[in-house]
């Protein structure tokens, strides 16, 4: 397949002169040095661009449109909403319809112990939240001390102030003054990297464990607030934990008094298989974070979902001390809860959830036998409807290729095919996470638009 070139025109213009595009290079953009490629349309696992080139997004934009694209039935209920209420603020008690039965609906879907979900807009500010309402849990027990937060390196949490100092990206704190101080890095749970080529997958939870078990003793217990992390880490790599990892590290966290915070942004209404991936991994958290597929991205949205045990000693501390001032704006927005109302409706409708369960092991094995015999591949992983293909110069002896730039160029060249894939940072890595609708044979399209694209790219 041959794209149309992008069309250069006064739209195009104002893109490249107006329009500050995130995570993009700006100069080589205002200068259109790089095509941007304008998108205009959608259905299915199908994205259509204004230069008439129909690209089958392998994905779902950034993980979210979990429903797929051009489903009228959430457009539709946006649509009824803002014309029968377009906005009215969640303070002081103020209910809408639409947010108030899409907290029903999340609550009823969410593991037993959860007990209330406050909305936002995206993930930056749920976790944002979450930050503050373990700092405020502590303070109201007596122990104003804990302040530290741990999270793990190739993490991704936002991009925020605090949230950017969660995320473990090099890119993300670099001249932006971040992390913050007391937001602490422990190691990520990356077999692939292991230090040592010898430890067994058991040995290798062993070690990570004693990493984290030394930071909280050198830190000191005392000091910790919360541990935040995505149940299988996304942007950092599509990293699936190793086997008894997360066991593990809930009995570290429980025998020191440490929240748990579980980023369930990617991993959440169904790209696992389940509805959530604590439940596929077995995690009992305090905090939950949700967005992205809460609404299939058709609307901004994500939440706070707190824990029956945070939620009774933030209740006595309203008793004690008033009203618990924090909020957003467009806190529980009536629209883009209508969305959300939407999409969980169609997750269940369409049966989306047994559709990923049953995708998910198909597509990690038609990347395996797409590509699994590639000399420069040196792993095919994936849980659920998530998967990466990691790329290396020699995978024998561990050796990467010498810029860690390979992956944009297969990745480029996917797109010539007609296949969106995403190259992950910090690494040579492939990733795919398609909406929750794709079929065996949209399947298929993806990983021989792989397997074209690795060979054109790095030969055999």
């Amino acid at each position: 397949m041959t794209l149309d070139t992008p069309i250069n025109d006064e739209l195009a213009d104002w893109d490249r002169s107006s329009l500050m595009h995130p995570t993009t290079h700006l100069a080589n953009h205002s200068r259109g040095d790089t095509p941007g490629r304008i998108i205009d349309g959608g259905e299915g696992v199908y994205v259509t661009d204004r230069d008439g080139n129909r690209l089958l997004d392998a994905f779902a934009a950034l993980y979210c449109v979990n429903a797929g694209y051009g489903r009228t039935e959430i457009a539709d209920a946006m649509s009824e909403q803002a014309n029968k209420l377009a906005f009215f603020h969640s303070f002081a008690g103020h209910g809408n319809e639409p947010a108030i039965r899409l907290a029903k609906m999340v609550m009823d879907r969410a593991p037993d112990h959860m007990a209330r979900v406050y909305f936002g807009l995206s993930r930056s500010d749920a976790n944002e939240s979450n930050v503050k309402f373990a700092w405020h849990y502590h303070i109201l027990r007596g122990e104003p001390q804990r302040k530290k937060i741990i999270s793990r390196w190739r993490g991704y949490h936002g991009s925020g102030l605090v949230s950017g100092s969660l995320t473990g990206l090099a890119g993300y704190h670099a001249r932006f003054h971040l992390p913050l101080p007391d937001f602490l890095h422990t190691e990520a749970p990356y077999y692939l990297r292991r230090p040592d080529a010898d430890m067994t997958e058991a040995d290798y939870v062993d070690h990570l464990i004693l990493k984290l078990e030394e930071m909280i003793e050198q830190e000191g217990p005392e000091t910790i607030a919360a541990f935040i992390g995505e149940p299988m880490m996304g942007t950092g790599g599509i990293l699936p934990p190793p086997a008894g990892y997360w066991g593990r590290v809930q009995e570290v966290l429980n025998r020191h008094h440490i929240l748990l915070i579980a980023d369930e942004v990617v991993t959440g209404f169904g790209r696992m298989g389940e509805m959530f991936g604590s439940t596929y991994y077995g995690i009992k958290p305090d905090f939950m974070t949700i967005a992205k597929g809460l609404t299939s991205a058709y609307a901004p949205l994500s939440g706070s979902i707190l824990s029956d045990r945070v939620v009774e000693v933030l209740s006595q501390g309203t008793d004690e001390y008033g009203v618990l001032c924090h909020g957003w704006t467009y806190s529980a927005h009536p629209v883009s809860a209508a969305a959300g109302v939407a999409t969980l409706t169609l997750i269940d409708e369409l049966g989306l959830l047994a559709q990923a369960a049953e995708n998910g092991p198909f597509l990690k094995q038609s990347l395996q036998q797409a590509v699994g015999d590639h000399p420069n591949v040196a792993e095919v992983r994936g849980d659920g409807l998530l998967a990466a293909v990691e790329l290396m110069d020699d995978p024998s002896t561990g050796k990467f290729f010498p810029t860690m730039s390979v992956a944009p160029k297969v990745s480029e060249a996917m797109l010539r095919h007609g296949v969106i894939s995403r190259a992950m940072p910090e690494g040579d890595i492939m990733g795919f996470a398609p909406p929750l609708s794709i079929t065996r044979d949209e399947i298929d399209i993806v990983a021989r638009g792989l397997k074209d694209a690795l060979y054109e790219v790095l030969g055999s």
